[in-house]
């Protein structure tokens, strides 16, 4: 399944093939098709190629909390506030550790 978005992506993809925001957008697309699995296989990809692109951690946090996979979620949420505070990024910190929370009160 893709969107001509998709099509305009995967073309930037193969100029620049690991290029976090092309990855990064890419994983939105397919979340938002409800392609849920390839989504992860983005957001996975991403987060290998570039750890440090701090905003990854919550989207993905966030797609697992859809699927119902909070302790996954948790996960990707604690490594993400360690990213962010290592970026001194702090409002991906406050809202990594928001969700974190929010998830720890619901299981």
């Amino acid at each position: 399944m893709t969107s001509k978005r998709l099509q305009q992506l995967f073309s930037f993809l193969e100029e620049s093939p690991d290029d976090a925001f092309i990855l990064f957008a890419i994983a939105k697309e397919y979340e938002k098709l409800e392609v849920h699995e390839t989504a992860f296989e983005y957001y996975h990809k991403l987060v290998t190629i570039d750890p440090d692109y701090v905003g990854t951690y919550y989207h993905l946090g966030k797609l697992y909390e859809e699927v119902a996979q909070g302790e996954k979620a948790l996960k990707i949420y604690q490594k993400g506030i360690e990213t962010a505070k290592k970026m001194k990024d702090q409002h991906a910190l406050s809202e990594l550790m928001g969700a974190k929370m929010n998830l720890e009160m619901e299981l």
